[in-house]
């Protein structure tokens, strides 16, 4: 075992320098039309600049486009804000290629042990996932972003670095709110270690527009920031392309108390699966892989602006199930194949408008991985990771 490991991290290399030169490639010859979308990124080069004047950042007139995040994003991105809108965009989609490779590798690291080579899962996993990585880069979305810093956070716990492990959670909650998820599950498994780098983190988080605003003007902008995400979490349920549980619901039943109560009892009991896994945890080496990867999963189904792009945070998990799809009951692997097959080819070149449509309206995504969490699930039971 000992004389494979040099063999395994030489053949980890490879694919990691053989998927950064295919997306660099693909980079060069696509970032022109990529840059020339990228409208997400224009909502977050926005509120940079108008932190930079001390201006509102939640404004009603922003319309389907109004700035979503907490306070401190807009001040953390505030450098892109002193580049010229395309400059900031042709820097931020470089750094998101870069990051899709590094998800990949940071995902096969994250295993437990390898039980197929890591060219194999990394292919895998590119093929199931590629069209979130895609739809990430068109809209120059921040999720592969957070999918890094969080695993990054869990390697960090793997090697007890706990105070490190709750600084990058919480600066993963500065990226997207959605990481609070993992501030209580690294408390309950490492105790008061990491409580001091969490506390200060967040004290750092939530003061940071003081500098810029004020005390006053902070407490506004924590008013804007929540009426904000209230008032446009109802009209986003409908959408198709909202693959939460809540916008199943809404959809198969229409928006009404029925709907919102399955939502919320449907929620309350993935969460309520996921603490089960965490407990029954003890004692399994090397257990932070699954837990944290099945968390990573549960965050666009869990947020009620769960966007189907926001799925491309599950990378651990995908490269968890190849790895270990041998160990699971043979009919649930052949349905979790199934589901990763689906959730991989259903493009929207490849089924057309039509079809597409449909397909999203039934809440298929949504389905396909909450049978990837079935499948953790029954690893953790099996006691395999």
């Amino acid at each position: 075992m000992e004389a494979d490991r040099p063999r395994a991290q030489s053949l980890n290399r490879r694919a990691l320098i053989a998927a950064t030169s295919g997306l660099v490639t693909l980079a060069f010859i696509y970032s022109p039309r990529v840059i020339r979308e990228m409208r997400d990124f224009e909502v977050y080069w926005t509120a940079a600049a108008r932190a930079l004047e001390r201006a509102p950042l939640y404004r009603t007139e922003d319309g389907h486009f109004q700035f979503k995040y907490l306070p401190a994003f807009a001040i953390a991105s505030a450098p892109l804000a002193l580049m010229p809108l395309e400059t900031a965009k042709r820097f931020w989609f470089l750094l998101s290629v870069t990051l899709i490779p590094s998800l990949v590798a940071l995902s096969v690291l994250l295993l437990p042990e390898l039980r197929r080579p890591p060219w194999i899962i990394s292919a895998a996993v590119i093929v199931i996932m590629g069209k979130f990585y895609g739809h990430e880069l068109i809209l120059g979305q921040v999720n592969l972003l957070f999918a890094v810093v969080v695993g990054a956070g869990i390697v960090a716990m793997r090697h007890s670095l706990d105070a490190l492990a709750g600084g990058l959670f919480v600066a993963a909650v500065v990226v997207k709110p959605y990481a609070i998820l993992f501030l209580p599950w690294l408390l309950f498994t490492r105790g008061s270690r990491p409580l001091a780098s969490v506390v200060i983190g967040g004290i750092c988080v939530a003061a940071a527009p003081v500098g810029l605003y004020g005390a006053t003007g902070t407490v506004a902008l924590y008013h804007g920031w929540w009426a904000t995400v209230t008032a446009s979490t109802a009209p986003n349920l409908t959408n198709p392309d909202n693959v939460s549980v809540a916008a199943m619901f809404a959809r198969m039943l229409g928006e009404g108390n029925l709907a919102s109560v399955l939502a919320a009892v449907t929620s309350a009991l993935l969460v309520a699966i996921a603490c089960l896994a965490v407990i029954s945890g003890r004692g399994i080496e090397r257990r932070e892989s699954l837990e944290g990867a099945l968390l990573l999963t549960l965050v666009p189904l869990l947020s009620p602006q769960g966007w189907d792009y926001v799925c491309l945070v599950a990378t651990p998990a995908i490269a968890l199930l190849v790895n270990y799809d041998h160990r699971l009951p043979a009919g649930l692997r052949a349905v979790a194949w199934l589901a990763m097959l689906t959730i991989g080819f259903s493009l929207f070149d490849l089924m057309g408008r039509e079809r597409y449509a449909i397909f999203m309206s039934w809440s298929a995504i949504t389905i396909c991985f909450l049978v990837v969490i079935a499948t953790l699930v029954t690893i953790r039971r099996r006691r395999v990771a």
